[in-house]
């Protein structure tokens, strides 16, 4: 359930939608950074239940679409983030008590690290955009720690 305190469940469609708004609504946050062409496939393992699945197309200095992405589309990313709930939830609760990821909860080190996080792909031009947005991807997850109203759509 989602709270003022909270934000949105890490394994909902509604975080990613509305890290999106907050991306697409600070376009002075992400132009300095450089543009992203990624669509990044978001995969979170439950515990006893379905996988939360999520693609995530970002495109110059926006996020242009956020989209159920079942295992059939896999080919249609670029990459997979993928991990278990719980990595999710520490690397979101970290953003959400310190304004941004740190240390080891940056999507960077648990990706190095492997061992709750891990990024798939068969296309290896593919998995090095994700290093090569790295810095983009970070700050859009670093959103969820924002306590600003939504803007009214995904578009930018």
């Amino acid at each position: 359930m989602a709270t003022i305190e909270t934000g949105p469940a890490v394994d909902s469609r509604e975080l990613f939608e509305e890290l999106a708004r907050r991306m697409n609504a600070q376009p002075e946050r992400y132009v300095p950074l450089g543009f992203c062409d990624i669509d990044l496939g978001v995969v979170i393992h439950r515990p006893g239940a379905e996988d939360f699945r999520v693609l995530v197309r970002f495109a110059e200095y926006a996020c242009t679409a956020v989209e159920p992405f079942p295992e059939a589309l896999e080919h249609e990313s670029s990459c997979t983030l993928e991990g278990d709930l719980e990595g999710f939830a520490e690397m979101i609760a970290d953003i959400r008590a310190n304004g941004r990821a740190t240390a080891r909860h940056t999507l960077s080190s648990l990706v190095l690290l492997g061992d709750r996080l891990r990024l798939v792909g068969s296309d290896p031009i593919g998995v090095d955009r994700f290093f090569r947005y790295a810095e983009t991807i970070q700050t859009f997850f670093d959103g969820a720690a924002q306590r600003v109203p939504p803007s009214p759509s995904l578009t930018p």
